[in-house]
């Protein structure tokens, strides 16, 4: 699949980033990568730096910490059309993962480098409407 293809399958599985202005849809498409995790591969480990903003296109990826007595807590899990509200959170925080993310099938992400993220979270109201209406649907869940 070509990137080009990429992106447009990205842009169809959030159809929200159609309402980007065309200067903002050409920078998150002259950013966006789209790493592929194995299942069991990590996506980001407890008291990890957050370097991306990640958008599940397929597969599926689990949120939890291990309890003091080793057992794994889950948090939440995230599908296709899903983002991480941890994620979220640490680079609307600047801090670190909380917790650890492992995907658990074969995962396809799109990822926004934190400085593509920063840009559009102040330049686009498009894009933080997108990621603050999100963040607020996925806490509500959580």
């Amino acid at each position: 699949m070509t990137d080009a293809q990429k992106v447009e399958r990205w842009i169809n599985r959030f159809p929200l980033l159609r309402a980007l202005s065309p200067a903002h849809l050409q920078i998150v498409r002259g950013t966006v990568q789209f790493p592929v995790l194995d299942a069991g591969a990590i996506a980001y480990d407890l008291d990890g730096e957050c370097t991306n903003y990640l958008m599940c296109l397929e597969g599926r990826t689990r949120i939890f910490r291990t309890s003091e007595g080793g057992r794994e807590v889950l948090i939440y899990k995230v599908g296709p059309g899903g983002t991480c509200a941890l994620t979220t959170q640490c680079l609307l925080s600047g801090g670190t993962f909380p917790a650890q993310s492992v995907a658990e099938e074969r995962t396809e992400l799109a990822a926004l480098p934190v400085s593509t993220f920063q840009h559009l979270m102040d330049d686009s109201s498009a894009f933080r409407s997108f990621v603050m209406d999100d963040y607020t649907r996925l806490m509500s869940g959580v």
